[in-house]
């Protein structure tokens, strides 16, 4: 019988793990796998990576069981290995990460708070709203993601292209915005551009993945792995 008592082993796992989140560069590949699968290239070309750095730190994840690669070609396609617990731990390290370090709290003040002061609507108040036919939910991601699945009803209106398709949105109800997740400035910028052409924004309090694992409807097309084959 090993004399290893099995705390200590299962400590030492944790370690690993926890040493495989170790780095801004694989928190940030996690936040874009979490909307969907993609390939190395198109990690790389979204995280600013070269593609070696992008392999390196995917390597190091998949070691971790944090994603799982499967290839199609001559291409590898990666995606969360447990989503709602990869999602779930994410979640959780922010928010631990915003009780007890300050810098974090002082990014959030000067950035996220000063463009956008306002309460974000919850996911239940959402879903009503889409329910009752009260907004029009607005998808600022690119639209390989929102390809990948996305809320319900929801209107592609990348961030970039935002200011020329204004007229695609209906001038009769409030916007909500969301984006990739709690951290992604895409839907703060985005609240901020539509309020300052006088339409009623608010942004949603997450994201695509958090709905997701909370059980909520989503819509996709064909995944980019079934695309690829």
């Amino acid at each position: 019988m090993s004399s290893t008592k099995p705390k200590a082993v299962i400590y030492e796992r944790l370690a690993e793990l926890a040493q495989a989140l170790g780095h801004a560069h694989r928190l940030e590949l996690l936040e874009h796998i979490a909307q969907g699968a993609k390939s190395v290239e198109a990690l790389s070309a979204r995280a600013g990576l070269t593609f070696a750095n992008a392999s390196r730190h995917l390597q190091i994840l998949r070691r971790a069981h944090l994603v799982e690669g499967e290839r199609v070609g001559k291409q590898v396609f990666y995606h969360l290995s447990g989503e709602a617990e990869v999602i779930g731990l994410l979640k959780a390290l922010g928010a631990l990460g915003e009780r007890n370090i300050a810098e974090i709290e002082r990014v959030r003040t000067d950035y996220f708070r000063a463009r956008d002061a306002l309460e974000p609507i919850s996911r239940a108040e959402l879903m009503d709203r889409l329910e009752n036919g009260l907004v029009t939910v607005l998808d600022v991601r690119p639209e390989d993601e929102f390809a990948a699945g996305h809320l319900p009803h929801a209107v592609n209106i990348p961030l970039a292209e935002l200011d020329r398709r204004l007229g695609e949105l209906p001038a009769d109800r409030e916007v909500i915005a969301y984006c990739r997740g709690p951290y992604c400035v895409l839907s703060f910028d985005a609240v901020a551009a539509l309020r300052a052409k006088g339409v009623q924004a608010r942004r949603l309090v997450d994201g695509y993945p958090e709905w997701k694992i909370s059980g909520l409807p989503v819509e996709a097309a064909a995944s980019p792995v079934s695309q690829a084959e």
